[in-house]
């Protein structure tokens, strides 16, 4: 009996590795695809060099989401990111401003002109997270390479008491790896214009001990721009969206699943310094607890709170 239940099980679990295999390479190709198809085709008697787009994004962040961009070797990138409470009460806390807050403090270090490493702290469940960005190509001017392609990733350690993790899920034995969750990013980007720029993300995310009625992984879509209309300013949205995979789910049924995080906002830069202050239904900033515990629906304005994003820079 044993014999024919581990058998099963090894099925089982090769059938979610196939299938979730089959959705990433799927959503790979529809990237690159998409992007391909926008890219020019320059023909010039000479060979000229093909050089990097400049400032695809304004900053390495947009609302949550990373971006293809990654300061040129040996800059510090100072993080500040923030949300206030729900707006849902008005002008009694003026919109949720004076209403509790998640804040989330980083540093980040261009080791390379394409590798960055990064350390940050959020309030909520005090998460520790370390991340590694690394630019795998970039974007040129003469459509050489007509996309840019970042991977990104981290491991975030959930700081609070030991008596959370005791009596969670299958196992109620406390142990330091059950703090422990990861999440994987692929990001393809494009900029259209000088006004413009898109990018889409493909993502995976991993907490190794979760609740009775929740998954241990997660694949997730998002699409994130920049429209901007001066030197200075710019309209700036998100859409990340989990998505709902019977292959890989744990549960019979998708009963406690997360909501998609929607977010519209205004940025400012400045070169140094860029400003975003935005509309999210999500309170979680590290970006695996917006994919697996979002549970504030985008269609009631309840759930709606006020955020800003901030970033400094220092060169050595």
């Amino acid at each position: 009996m044993d014999i024919t239940r581990g058998i099963k099980q090894l099925v089982l679990t090769d059938k979610k590795i196939k299938t979730m295999k089959k959705y990433i390479l799927s959503i790979i190709v529809l990237l690159v695809g998409l992007n391909l198809a926008f890219s020019q085709e320059t023909t010039t008697g000479e060979k000229e060099k093909d050089v990097p787009v400049v400032a695809p994004f304004e900053s390495g962040l947009l609302i949550d989401n990373q971006t293809c961009v990654i300061p040129t070797a040996k800059t510090l990138e100072f993080v500040i990111q923030h949300r206030f409470g729900t707006v849902d009460k008005g002008i009694e806390n003026i919109y949720g401003i004076y209403s509790s807050a998640n804040i989330r403090l980083g540093l980040n270090y261009s080791i390379l002109n394409n590798l960055q490493i990064g350390y940050g702290l959020t309030r909520n469940k005090m998460y520790s997270d370390f991340q590694v960005k690394w630019n795998v190509l970039q974007q040129t001017r003469k459509n050489t390479i007509p996309v840019a392609v970042t991977l990104w990733g981290d491991m975030a350690i959930d700081g609070r008491a030991n008596t959370v993790f005791e009596g969670v899920g299958e196992d109620s034995a406390y142990s330091f790896s059950n703090r422990i969750s990861y999440f994987g990013q692929l990001i393809v980007g494009r900029k259209f214009s000088d006004r413009f720029s898109l990018q889409a993300t493909a993502s995976f995310t991993h907490f190794n001990k979760v609740a009775g009625d929740l998954d241990h992984d997660k694949i997730g879509v998002g699409i994130n721009g920049r429209v901007k209309f001066s030197p200075q300013s710019s309209v700036i949205f998100q859409y990340d969206m989990p998505l709902a995979i019977k292959g890989i789910t744990e549960q019979k049924e998708f009963i406690n699943a997360p909501h998609t995080n929607v977010a519209l906002g205004y940025e400012v830069s400045t070169g140094t310094h860029v400003f975003q202050i935005y509309i999210s239904n999500a309170n979680g900033i590290v970006p695996q607890e917006i994919y697996m515990n979002n549970h504030s629906d985008p269609r009631f304005i309840s759930n709606w709170l006020i955020g800003f994003t901030m970033t400094r820079l220092w060169g050595f």
